[in-house]
């Protein structure tokens, strides 16, 4: 078990050189430069690396909703840049951020996040938090619903008796576009189910690995959730399909 848990974080770590290369670019001053997250059908979306560097001043409505709620000690799952662990900072509070990728914990030290871990969330040793932050869909990290339970199984043991898990997903049928659609119904043809995906990131000359990652609606995520003892409020809901989700354990 432990030498197939290095592998897993061995390869997502290699899926993610790309990303953590483009972000070290831009912090060094390249602040032109995008990357291309490709799905396994095709499908090409540009991404300018600016959205990773943004400062609470431009937060989206839900980052802005997430950041009001959080409480205490926090835990910041995927924390990338720090620019949510930055902001809770500069609110008081103390932040533990967490990244898989070298690339993206170098920066973060650099801009100023105080205490910077490395790391995959399933091999992390358990520290009671107040507040587990996961913003910029980085729920998906689970890879698909089997991984989310594993996950809100293991997240129980994070949480000081009130805390609070801050999940930021999205309902991907929520869509009218005929190729998302054909998409979505080979995943269900697939005995899959619609909101798992598999990406590779491409940026300049690296091309990442492929991997799986993990779009879950609000629903399912309750459902799953209550199979673990969580209790489920949706915070905020947005008409594209995101949404913000606060989970705690129910009595």
């Amino acid at each position: 078990m432990k030498q197939n848990a290095n592998k897993d974080e061995r390869t997502l770590m290699d899926a993610m050189k790309p990303h953590g290369q483009a972000l070290l670019d831009y912090y060094g001053g390249d602040t032109s430069v995008e990357m291309i997250l490709e799905r396994d059908d095709g499908l090409q979306v540009r991404l300018p690396v600016s959205v990773f560097f943004r400062t609470p001043d431009t937060f989206f409505p839900l980052e802005d909703a997430a950041i009001e709620l959080c409480k205490g000690r926090v835990l910041d799952i995927g924390a990338g840049t720090g620019l949510h662990a930055l902001a809770l900072q500069e609110r008081g509070h103390t932040v533990t951020a967490l990244d898989i990728s070298p690339e993206a914990v170098d920066v973060m030290k650099r801009c100023g996040v105080m205490d910077v871990r490395i790391g995959d969330i399933f091999r992390f040793p358990p520290e009671p938090f107040d507040t587990l932050l996961l913003l910029g869909h980085g729920i998906g990290m689970v890879e698909n619903l089997a991984g989310l339970d594993r996950f809100l199984k293991r997240m129980k043991a994070f949480l000081e008796p009130d805390g609070q898990l801050l999940i930021n997903s999205m309902d991907v049928t929520v869509t009218d576009d005929p190729q998302h659609l054909m998409y979505h119904q080979s995943n269900i043809q697939a005995c899959r189910y619609a909101g798992e995906i598999r990406l590779r990131i491409l940026y300049k000359d690296l091309v990442g690995d492929w991997y799986s990652w993990l779009h879950v609606d609000a629903d399912t995520l309750e459902k799953h959730g209550a199979e673990f003892g969580w209790k489920t409020d949706v915070i905020a809901h947005e008409v594209d399909g995101n949404y913000l989700a606060r989970l705690t354990v129910g009595s």
